[in-house]
C-alpha cells in the first residue's frame, strides 16, 4: 500500500478506536545492513541503511500519564501507566512500546499519556529491524507530542536501552541509529564506539545496480536464539586474548587486531575454523570474525567512496564465510540463498543479514536481471525448501520522520 494511503488508513483506525482524531504522526523504517554483522555490541563499524518499508504511530495527548496503545496489525490494545510500564509484560509488539515508554521515564522525560495507533509494515522476524522500527516510531512519538528535548543519537540510546532492559535482547546501537538517523540514498557508516556517524552516499541507480532483500521465510526470534549467546561468547574471547597476552587494556574486540589472534593460537594450528570447536576455540572463531569484519567494513566504506560496486561484493561474499564458519550463525536455508544468488552472474554480492538463525539476505543486482533474480533465486529456493520465500526492492531512504496531522 503506498505510504500515503498507510498514513490515512491508520488515521481512521485512531478515529474508530479512540473516538477523535489524532495529533500526529511518527514514522521509523527498518533497516537492512550492507555489512558490519555481530559488530555493533563489540564496538565496531557497521554499514546498514533505511529501507522503504516502516512503522508508523499515530498519536494524540492524554491529560493523564497512561499509554494506551492500538496494534492495527495485531488488533490488539495495550494500556498502562507510566509507573507500570515495566511491572507485567505482554505481547510482542506491546513490550515496545512498554520499554520505550519506560526508558524515557527512567530518562527524567516529562512525557504525558498518548492514546497511539500502530501499524507497519517491515516484515517482522526478518532480521530487518522491525523491532527497532517500532521503538524509534514510539520515542518520536513521545518527543514530538510534549517537545521533548532529546537529540535523534539521544533517540536512538534510548530506544536500545528499551530494546537491552526490557525485552532482553542485549542488541547493540545499530538499529536504532539506522531507522533514526538514515538519510535518503546513503548507507550509515556507523562506529559503535564513539557512536560517530556519517553518510556514505550509495550511488546505485546510476551504476545500474539495485538491492534486493531475501527472506528465507524462516523466523527467527532474537531473545529465544543464540544472539545473546554469542554476545556472552565475544565477552570471554575478549578475557581470553586479554589473559593470554597479557594486556589489560583491551577493552572490547575492537581493541584486538588479527596478529594478537595469531599469538593466542595452539601452536601449529592456522585458520581458526580448524580448531575443535571446543569452548577456547568457538570464542577464538567469534573473535576472528568480529576483527575481520571491522576490517571489512572499512573497505568496503573506502570502496563506495570510489563506486567500486564489485569490490563491495566481494567483501560481502567474505562476511557471509566468515558468519557461516566462524560465528556460526547462518543456516541451510540462507546458504542456499546465497549459493542460488552467487551463482547469477548479475548478483555483485550476497550475504546474510541481520542476526542470522533465518530472516533474510542482502543482494546487490543489476537492476535490469530483477526478473530474472526471481526466475533463478526466488523460485528454486521454494522449490528446494518448500518455503514461501519473498524478495523485496529496496533503495536507502530517510530515517524518523514526524509530522502534524
Amino acid at each position: 500500500m503506498p505510504r500515503q494511503q498507510r498514513i490515512e488508513a491508520l488515521v481512521g483506525v485512531f478515529r474508530r478506536e479512540f473516538g477523535r482524531a489524532p495529533e500526529g504522526m511518527a514514522e521509523a523504517p527498518g533497516r537492512v545492513n550492507l555489512i558490519g554483522e555481530h559488530v555493533d555490541y563489540n564496538e565496531g563499524l557497521v554499514l546498514p541503511f533505511a529501507i522503504d518499508r516502516s512503522v508508523i504511530v499515530v498519536w494524540a495527548r492524554r491529560e493523564d500519564t497512561v499509554v494506551c496503545a492500538y496494534s492495527s496489525d495485531y488488533g490488539e490494545h495495550a494500556r498502562f501507566s507510566h509507573p507500570d510500564a515495566m511491572q507485567s509484560p505482554s505481547g510482542v509488539w506491546s513490550s515496545y512500546v512498554r520499554g520505550v515508554t519506560a526508558a524515557l521515564v527512567g530518562a527524567g522525560q516529562g512525557a504525558g499519556g498518548l492514546d497511539v495507533a500502530i501499524a507497519g509494515d517491515v516484515p517482522q522476524g526478518a532480521g530487518l529491524s522491525s523491532s527497532a522500527a517500532v521503538e524509534v516510531a514510539m520515542a518520536g512519538a513521545f518527543r514530538e507530542a510534549f517537545a521533548l528535548p532529546v537529540s535523534d543519537v539521544e533517540l536512538a540510546l534510548l530506544c536500545q536501552r528499551a530494546e537491552n532492559e526490557y525485552v532482553g535482547v542485549q542488541c547493540g546501537i545499530m538499529d536504532q541509529f539506522a531507522s533514526a538517523l538514515s538519510c535518503r540514498d546513503h548507507a550509515l557508516l556507523i562506529d559503535c564506539r564513539s557512536l560517530a556517524y556519517d553518510a556514505v552516499p550509495l550511488r546505485l541507480v546510476p551504476a545500474g545496480l539495485t538491492v534486493v532483500i531475501a527472506n528465507s521465510a524462516v523466523r527467527r526470534e532474537l531473545a529465544s536464539s543464540a544472539y545473546n549467546s554469542r554476545r556472552r561468547e565475544c565477552d570471554a574471547a575478549v578475557e581470553l586474548v586479554r589473559q593470554r597476552l597479557a594486556r589489560p587494556d583491551l577493552r572490547s574486540l575492537r581493541d584486538i587486531s588479527l596478529s594478537d589472534l595469531d599469538h593466542v593460537l595452539p601452536a601449529g594450528v592456522t585458520p581458526l575454523r580448524d580448531l575443535e570447536m571446543g569452548t577456547g576455540g568457538a570464542i577464538l572463531a567469534r573473535a576472528r570474525h568480529v576483527v575481520t569484519e571491522i576490517a571489512r567494513v572499512a573497505a568496503a566504506a573506502d570502496a563506495l567512496a570510489g563506486d567500486d560496486f564489485a569490490a563491495v561484493g566481494q567483501l560481502m561474499q567474505e562476511s557471509h564465510l566468515s558468519l557461516r564458519n566462524d560465528y556460526e550463525v547462518s543456516s541451510r536455508e540462507l546458504d542456499l540463498l546465497v549459493g542460488l544468488a552467487t551463482a547469477q552472474d548479475y548478483v555483485l554480492g550476497a550475504r546474510l543479514t541481520g542476526a542470522g538463525f533465518g530472516g533474510c539476505t542482502v543482494n546487490i543486482v543489476r537492476s535490469d536481471a530483477i526478473a530474472a533474480f526471481e526466475r533463478d533465486v526466488i523460485a528454486p529456493y521454494r522449490q528446494q525448501t518448500g518455503l514461501p520465500a519473498e524478495m523485496y526492492v529496496t533503495s536507502p531512504c530517510d530515517g524518523l520522520r514526524v509530522m502534524r496531522l
